[in-house]
């Protein structure tokens, strides 16, 4: 086995539409990757790699934003961190979240 991490990579992107009857309406797509890497320091074990995919739909008008974060949303299993085998940290199962903000 190698020792650490190499390989994660992530992309959060999000569209609001500017015109018209929807204006202010907006919609987002996170993408979070990890390779795979050692599950303790001493690399006797390995962690999957993992995709992760999140998702949000928003609402934005003068001074105050609603949302809805879709989190996990293929309900992927994987590791989060780990310092040994009887010690990981699962990642969070598929969740949805409601958001609302004013800004002073």
């Amino acid at each position: 086995m190698s020792n650490g991490f190499y390989n994660g990579a992530s992309l959060w992107t999000t569209y609001q539409i500017q015109r018209g009857d929807l204006q202010g309406l907006g919609f987002g797509l996170g993408l979070f990757y990890v390779g795979e890497r050692e599950g303790d320091l001493e690399n006797t074990y390995e962690l999957s790699s993992y995709l992760r995919t999140d998702a949000s739909i928003f609402y934005k008008r003068n001074n105050w934003r609603a949302g809805i974060n879709f989190k996990n949303i293929f309900n992927v299993d994987y590791i989060e961190n780990s310092y040994s085998r009887d010690q990981a940290t699962p990642g969070a199962p598929f969740a949805v979240l409601g958001t609302f903000s004013i800004e002073f």
